[in-house]
């Protein structure tokens, strides 16, 4: 059995699990026919995923929140680009959202637009079709 033996950085460590959220999206989403792809580079455009349907493309962002509460105040971190969709998850629960990207610099987290999904394939590919 493999043992990983070379202990990695804290600050490491976070941008690992940020990038398995945005591989995870991207398994659900292949998995059921989309097209999606990885920009090499998102900060510029602040586009973690591009989905297509085959016609029409989604930019996407993915963030974890660090809150058990649904209730929280998420920001607006990616003013200024054309993100279609941010798909949030919390790190400590088994939920997420699907928001529409919004102008606001502050949000709620579970505002009526927004669609939650539990953490599995079959409820989140529920929700994504009802974005």
């Amino acid at each position: 059995m493999p043992v990983k033996n070379s202990p990695l950085k804290e600050t490491t460590l976070a941008a690992y699990k940020q990038l398995s959220y945005e591989y995870l999206v991207a398994a659900w989403l292949t998995s059921d026919g989309w097209e999606v792809s990885k920009p090499a580079v998102d900060h510029g455009n602040k586009t973690d995923l591009l989905v297509s349907d085959g016609t029409t493309y989604f930019r996407i962002q993915v963030k974890t929140v660090e809150s058990s509460s649904e209730k929280i105040i998420v920001e607006n971190k990616w003013k200024g680009a054309e993100i279609h969709y941010v798909i949030y998850f919390s790190r400590s629960r088994d939920w997420g959202y699907i928001a529409p990207a919004f102008e606001e610099d502050r949000k709620r987290l579970d505002a009526p637009e927004h669609i939650r999904f539990h953490y599995h394939p079959k409820n989140f590919l529920k929700a994504f079709s009802k974005a």
